[in-house]
């Protein structure tokens, strides 16, 4: 058997052994209380060794550390027909992303490729710690030791200071474990997988409070995960919250501070409504969706009732973020239907922060969207003309930018924490935290034998957690590494605060080149620029 100790931002891919991680000042992982530390265990199997190992953890951080394999998943669409140089793999194939746990300390080894085991230390004392992980056969004999050396600094990193969202579907978890909505077992999986979410530092939560009209195919429909029960009687509209309530619950208790109200109106070109049930004396009926325009007089009168009474709501029970979306995704050709959409809610929601994902700045020039949020491959001309905005990256943003494909190098999604704080972007938004669907939603997928969406997303842009087979989330490399990007920024942003911006840019700024499209893949350069923020922050406490 052979291994090699290797970091956090390294693809073990199966093929040649890993790249050797580089202990920075005398350890290989270091951060504050509460980050976890993440290292890499790689091996490779001869035919005479068993395939069935037992891990045993020994040392002071042993009770603190907790093992994954990493799996490879299937690709079908790893990267464009005309990727950058930049790409690990580019033709379909089975590549690392999941980390499946290991309750009982085994793990089963393909033989003649490399293999990683995944593991973290979280919640560890201040302090130099050891941790020796040790591989065994069934008999207790060892065949390979390798010892982790760690620290922990005697301080918390602050909370992260911009809006990190990335939508969460609730339908996916109903559909997936075939429940039926908002059933109490319904509950329990949207809170352990909300608290993933909270794990990778999303901070805001795409709320349902009627199904969001999102990656729909026009005339069909998604579950309904409607919070808001809606009821007419008499010509007039009334509004069961008791829904919106257990969900405002569960996000406080897990730690969110903010809330996205699903979309008013259809994607890419807000068009129609979204689909909403309203009781009847009759029952209950789809009332708008696909068959009713986005400037219906009936949906304008839902809307005068609907939108005050959740505005008012959320101001006495949520003491958080409220952002509100009109449509997804316009376009040029979009902007009347967009500004008559826009139009129907424009005094219901004044003073309210408005949101929507845009990357033309003609478009958001005319004052159509009050607060855009830019593709990072369209981000040029709005950092040119003295904006600072969100950013969002999805399929499209497939070269040269920051993105979390599986088949894509783990500093290009770590990257975007140092963009983020140099470009003092104000958040951070990506579509798909658990879409378990093909595109446009027209059929479910199984998420361990398709990343893809049914072919035409490449793989990992559509979730960054699996469905555990019992309820549990199952995490990914990525979902981890992204976690990093954002304790990242929350370091830059504490050592600006403790001595000055420039000062705290100047140590990931590479040489006044980073830019959205241009940054360094040199893992040891990342890894130590990180040690170097962090070591004049401890000397700025210090101090």
């Amino acid at each position: 058997m052979q291994t090699v100790l290797t970091d956090s931002l390294e693809k073990v891919l199966g093929d040649d052994a890993p790249r050797p991680a580089a202990p920075i000042a005398g350890v290989h992982a270091s951060g504050f209380l509460g980050e976890v530390l993440s290292l890499q265990l790689a091996l490779h199997l001869a035919p005479e060794d068993p395939a069935d190992l037992h891990i045993h953890l020994t040392g002071d951080v042993a009770e603190d550390a907790c093992v994954h394999a990493v799996r490879r998943v299937p690709v079908s669409s790893p990267a464009p027909e005309d990727p950058d140089e930049h790409y690990l793999v580019t033709t379909p194939g089975e590549y690392p992303d999941l980390l499946e746990p290991l309750p009982d300390g085994i793990v089963r080894v393909e033989r003649g490729i490399w293999e990683a085991l995944w593991i973290d230390v979280a919640e560890a004392a201040p302090g130099d710690h050891t941790l020796t992980v040790a591989l065994s056969d069934a008999a207790g004999e060892v065949l390979a030791e390798e010892v982790l050396r760690l620290r922990v600094h005697p301080h918390r990193l602050p909370p992260l200071t911009i809006t990190n969202t990335h939508w969460f579907h609730a339908d996916s978890l109903s559909t997936y474990y075939d429940l039926e909505v908002f059933s109490e077992r319904h509950w329990e999986l949207i809170e352990a997988f909300l608290a993933s979410a909270r794990e990778m530092d999303v901070t805001s939560v795409l709320t349902p409070v009627w199904t969001p009209p999102l990656d729909t195919a026009e005339g069909h429909t998604r579950p309904f995960v409607q919070l808001v029960g809606i009821r007419e009687e008499g010509g007039e509209y009334s509004f069961d919250l008791s829904r919106l309530d257990r969900w405002l619950r569960l996000c406080r208790e897990l730690g969110f501070t903010g809330l996205e109200i699903a979309h008013l109106f259809t994607q890419w070109g807000a068009q129609h409504t979204p689909a909403i049930q309203v009781e009847t004396a009759d029952g209950l009926e789809h009332r708008f969706g696909w068959h009713v325009p986005a400037t219906d007089p009936e949906y304008r009168r839902l809307l005068e009732a609907l939108i005050p009474a959740l505005r008012t709501h959320l101001e006495a029970h949520w003491g958080g973020q409220v952002l509100w979306h009109i449509s997804d995704e316009p376009h040029e050709a979009h902007l009347e239907s967009y500004r008559a959409a826009k139009a129907q809610v424009e005094d219901l929601l004044a003073g309210a922060d408005v949101v929507d994902a845009l990357s033309s700045l003609a478009f958001a020039e005319q004052g159509v969207v009050d607060t855009p949020i830019v593709a990072t491959n369209h981000v040029g001309p709005f950092l040119e003309a003295g904006r600072r905005p969100w950013v969002y990256y999805c399929v499209s943003q497939n070269r040269d930018v920051a993105n979390r494909f599986i088949a894509l190098p783990s500093v290009r999604n770590r990257v975007l924490g140092r963009q983020l704080f140099a470009h003092d972007a104000p958040g951070f938004l990506h579509w798909g935290f658990n879409f378990w669907w093909s595109q446009f939603a027209l059929r479910p997928i199984d998420p361990f034998e398709d990343t893809c969406a049914g072919g035409p997303f490449f793989g990992g842009d559509a979730f960054v957690v699996y469905p555990g087979p019992d309820g549990t989330p199952w995490l990914s490399v990525r979902h981890r590494v992204f976690a990093q990007a954002m304790a990242d920024h929350r370091a830059l942003t504490w050592l600006a605060e403790l001595t000055d911006r420039p000062s705290a840019t100047a140590l990931i700024d590479e040489g006044g080149t980073l830019t959205y499209s241009s940054f360094s893949y040199d893992v040891e350069e990342h890894l130590r620029a990180r040690a170097a923020v962090d070591g004049r922050i401890l000397a700025a406490l210090e101090g």
